[in-house]
């Protein structure tokens, strides 16, 4: 059993990337970002994971806000000649984007090819060799210190990207207190870069509230991007404005052996027909629920499954562009103040 409070550096039983779980290509969805270097590091992913395994295709495509487009990976493999893909969203958390704007978007391209036989799978989750990795990384940023400051002195910020999507926000929730139990750390808080609440600023108030002596900040994202960068920034400014706390900060999670693993176990789950997620808070089960009680009594549970890409929710005639969906407004920011994002949270589109 692995121990979690070990700082061992390899938590994989047998790390054979090689001996891949499918044979079937593999479109690899990222969000998308503005940042050139964060869109540039979604593609390396996707090489890297292509030449370790090189059996069939890895096709990186993006939700939004860059391209390739999904329909354009979907292009892609039928132009090869496949009838079977696993379309993979490679997102941290179970949120809107993989509920509902993916499957939509899959279920428009399943009635252009209705020969096509997609495999969907889930978002990374809480796993464990990503819970070692952060744990790992925090032993050896602490470890290369100068000044010794006791763990009792230490605040851990955890920022997450925010959801509009309550499960996932207490998904980043638990996975933050799942990493400070055990570490002798003062405590923990969790806060967003964007959409949900306590927003960046609040989390800082927060951790400096336990007058710690160091802070760590921890940017609870897979790659770099615009957001990153903004918290990195913002960290600079909280050195320059307290200078007597020692301020730390982490890296994205980025190309790393545990995200490489993680992408495997999430490929093989999806080929399975294994892939699980958390539905009993799901805002969209509750949705379907309210509106049809009989999907309850019948036995659907609203599985995400999804093996064709279908969800309860999704329109096949709808051409879903996604250009902002209220996740990247054009003109200010809807949940600015948290009464707005209370009203909208329970929502669905």
């Amino acid at each position: 059993m692995l121990d979690l409070l070990s700082t061992s550096p390899s938590p994989y039983p047998s790390f054979d990337l090689a001996a891949a779980p499918s044979e079937l290509p593999l479109l690899l969805i990222g969000h998308g970002s503005r940042d050139p270097e964060g869109r540039q590091a979604f593609l390396e992913l996707a090489q890297t994971y292509q030449a370790l395994t090189p059996q069939r295709p890895v096709i990186p495509c993006f939700l939004e806000l860059t391209e390739p487009s999904i329909a354009q990976g979907i292009q892609q493999c039928v132009a090869q000649g496949w009838q079977e893909v696993v379309a993979l969203p490679l997102l941290l958390f179970g949120a809107r984007h993989n509920k509902f704007d993916v499957t939509v978007e899959l279920d428009r391209l399943q009635t252009l090819y209705p020969q096509l036989h997609i495999h969907y799978g889930g978002p990374l989750g809480i796993r464990v060799e990503i819970l070692q990795l952060l744990r790992d990384r925090l032993h050896a940023l602490l470890a290369a210190q100068p000044v010794e400051i006791p763990a009792s002195e230490t605040v851990l910020l955890f920022v997450g990207r925010g959801s509009s999507d309550p499960e996932a926000n207490a998904e980043t929730c638990k996975l933050a207190r799942l990493l400070w139990e055990g570490s002798g750390y003062r405590a923990v808080e969790t806060c967003f870069i964007g959409i949900t609440h306590p927003r960046l600023p609040v989390g800082f108030e927060r951790a400096l509230s336990w007058q710690p002596r160091r802070v760590i900040v921890l940017p609870y994202f897979l790659f770099t991007g615009v957001l990153v960068k903004r918290i990195e920034a913002a960290l600079e400014k909280q050195r320059y404005q307290y200078p007597g706390i020692d301020w730390l900060g982490l890296p994205e999670l980025g190309i790393v052996d545990a995200v490489l693993w993680s992408l495997r176990q999430l490929e093989q789950e999806a080929r399975q027909g294994q892939t699980q997620m958390n539905c009993h808070l799901c805002k969209f089960r509750l949705a379907v629920s309210a509106k049809d009680s009989i999907l309850l009594t019948a036995g659907s549970q609203h599985s995400h499954d999804h093996d064709n890409g279908t969800h309860p929710l999704a329109n096949p005639d709808h051409s879903h562009s996604h250009s902002h969906h209220g996740h990247h407004p054009s003109h200010g920011d809807p949940y600015a103040q948290l009464e707005d994002y209370h009203q909208r949270a329970w929502q669905v589109p």
